[in-house]
C-alpha cells in the first residue's frame, strides 16, 4: 500500500505538472517568492485549472510540513501566533516595509533601516529575521534585508496594511477567550454582550456599543472593513444573483447595506432596478456622501433596525452581505423573520457569507438534500478536503466573530437548519472560483415548521 508521505508527493509532482502547463498555455508565470507582489504577479490564477494545482500543491505542502516536523514544533507555530502578530505590526508601524522597497533589492543593513526609522538597530534587526524565518522579509547577508512577495503587502499602499488595523482588538479579546468559555454566566450564553471584547475592555456593552462610543476604535473599524472589502473583486456582488433575470422597477433591500457599497455597483449596471439601503441613522448620513457621484440612480437611503418590522413593500430581493455573521442564531433569527413577514410568494433572500467546509470529505454535505452549489469543491484525499491552511480565511473569520460579537460563521447545515426555522428555504448556492472567501445563498419563502 502506498504510504500517505508518497501519495502526497504523488500529488505534488502531479500539479506541478498542471501548474507549469496551465502557465505555459495561458502564457503567464509561477511567482517568485522574493520578488515584491505586483497584481500581475497573480495572473496565471486566472487560469482555473492553475488555481486548483496552485491550491492542491500548498495543501500537500503543508501537510508534508505537519507529518515530518516534529508535533512539539508544530503545535508551537500555533501557540506562538500571537508573536508573529506583534512582529508584524513592529515592521507594519516603523515602516520598514516602505525603507526596503525605497532600498531596492540590494536590501537594507539594519542601521540603515534604524536611522530612517528611529529603531534600536539591534532590537529590529530581531523581529526581521524572526520574520525571515517565515519568508516575511529575506536575509541577503548578516543584518541585510530586503522584501520578498509577502512582506511587501505590508506595503501602505496594499490594502493588507488596512486590515491591520483591527488586530488590536482582536489581539485583546484573544487573550479572554478561555475566561469567558470557562466562565458559567457566559460560557453557554449567545448575547453579544457575552463576547470575549466586552470582557477585555471591562465592558457591559456589546462591541458595536463599545466602537460607537470609542471613537478610535469605530475608525479602525471602518478601515478594517475597507481593506476586507478590497480582498474581493470590486464587481463580486454582479455574480451573486442572476440580477439580469430582475424585470424593470424591481425592488431590491440592501438590508444593513452600510454605505450601500454592494447597491452602488449594482445600480451602475442596472439602472432600472429600485435600490434601498438600509441602516442605522449615522450609517445612512455616510451614505448619501457616497451616491453623490451616481445622481440618476433609483436609490433609496432608508434608516431601519433590522431588528424591527420591515416597512410594508413588495419586494424582489432582500440582499444581506455579511450581515448574519455578526449575530448568533438567537438574533440572525429575528432578521430573518422580519424580512419574511413581509415577503411575497416571488420574494428572494440573498445571503452573501463565507460558508464555512468541513474538513473531512463530506459529498453529501447539505444533508443530502440536493441543494445545487452546497458542496464545495474537495481537494483530492489524502489532502484535507478543504484544501488545510489553504482555505484559512473563513475560519479566521470564524473566531474573529466569536471574540468581537459572540457569534460565528456557518456551515451550510446550519445555514439550511437557521433559514428553515425562519421561513426560508435554501434554493441554490453560488460559490466563485478563485480567491473568494464568500458565497451567496439563494433562498425562497417557505411555511415555517410547527413546533
Amino acid at each position: 500500500m502506498t504510504s500517505p508521505l508518497r501519495q502526497l508527493l504523488n500529488i505534488l509532482t502531479e500539479s506541478v505538472g498542471d501548474l507549469e502547463d496551465a502557465c505555459a498555455a495561458s502564457g503567464t508565470a509561477i511567482p517568485d517568492l522574493y520578488t515584491p507582489f505586483r497584481p500581475a504577479s497573480e495572473a496565471f490564477r486566472g487560469n482555473p485549472k492553475a488555481a486548483e494545482a496552485a491550491n492542491i500543491i500548498s495543501a500537500a505542502a503543508l501537510q508534508i510540513e505537519a507529518i515530518l516536523t516534529l508535533p512539539q514544533v508544530s503545535l508551537y507555530h500555533i501557540v506562538s501566533g500571537h508573536w508573529k502578530s506583534t512582529a508584524l505590526r513592529v515592521a507594519l508601524e516603523s515602516h520598514v516595509t516602505e525603507i526596503l522597497r525605497e532600498a531596492g533589492p540590494e536590501g537594507l543593513h539594519v542601521n540603515d533601516i534604524a536611522a530612517k526609522n528611529g529603531q534600536d538597530p539591534r532590537k529590529i534587526a530581531r523581529f526581521l529575521r524572526y520574520l525571515a524565518i517565515h519568508h516575511v522579509y529575506r536575509e541577503l547577508r548578516p543584518d541585510v534585508f530586503t522584501n520578498t512577495r509577502i512582506s511587501s503587502m505590508l506595503d501602505t499602499l496594499k490594502p493588507s496594511q488596512e486590515i491591520m488595523a483591527n488586530l488590536d482588538e482582536t489581539f485583546k479579546a484573544s487573550a479572554y477567550a478561555w475566561e469567558t468559555l470557562s466562565d458559567p454566566l457566559t460560557a453557554k450564553s449567545y448575547d453579544p454582550r457575552a463576547a470575549p471584547i466586552s470582557r477585555a475592555y471591562n465592558a457591559k456593552e456589546n462591541y458595536w456599543e463599545i466602537i460607537a462610543r470609542e471613537e478610535h476604535l469605530s475608525r479602525r473599524f471602518h478601515i478594517g472593513m475597507k481593506g476586507i472589502q478590497a480582498l474581493q473583486p470590486g464587481d463580486a456582488i454582479l455574480d451573486a444573483y442572476d440580477w439580469k433575470d430582475l424585470p424593470s422597477g424591481s425592488v431590491v433591500v440592501d438590508v444593513g447595506g452600510g454605505v450601500g457599497t454592494s447597491s452602488l455597483v449594482l445600480a451602475r449596471e442596472f439602472p432600472d432596478v429600485e435600490f434601498v439601503v438600509q441602516d442605522l441613522s449615522v450609517v445612512i448620513g455616510d451614505a448619501e456622501k457616497e451616491w453623490k457621484d451616481l445622481p440618476n440612480a433609483k436609490v433609496t437611503l432608508e434608516v431601519q433596525d433590522f431588528f424591527e418590522p420591515q416597512p410594508e413593500r413588495n419586494v424582489s430581493v432582500f440582499l444581506l452581505k455579511q450581515v448574519l455573521h455578526d449575530w448568533s442564531d438567537e438574533y440572525a433569527a429575528k432578521i430573518l423573520t422580519q424580512l419574511r413577514a413581509i415577503a411575497q410568494p416571488e420574494t428572494k433572500l440573498l445571503l452573501v457569507e463565507s460558508i464555512i467546509p468541513f474538513t473531512c470529505h463530506d459529498p453529501s454535505g447539505d444533508n443530502n438534500e440536493g441543494i445545487p452549489g452546497s458542496v464545495p469543491r474537495e481537494a483530492p484525499a489524502p489532502l484535507l478536503a478543504n484544501y488545510g491552511a489553504v482555505n484559512e480565511m473563513p475560519y479566521h473569520a470564524d473566531m474573529a466573530m466569536f471574540l468581537l460579537t459572540n457569534s460565528q460563521e456557518r456551515n451550510i447545515r446550519h445555514f439550511d437548519e437557521l433559514l428553515l426555522s425562519t421561513g426560508w428555504k435554501i434554493k441554490l448556492v453560488r460559490r466563485k472560483d478563485g480567491a473568494s472567501f464568500l458565497q451567496s445563498i439563494e433562498a425562497t419563502p417557505v411555511d415555517v415548521p410547527s413546533a
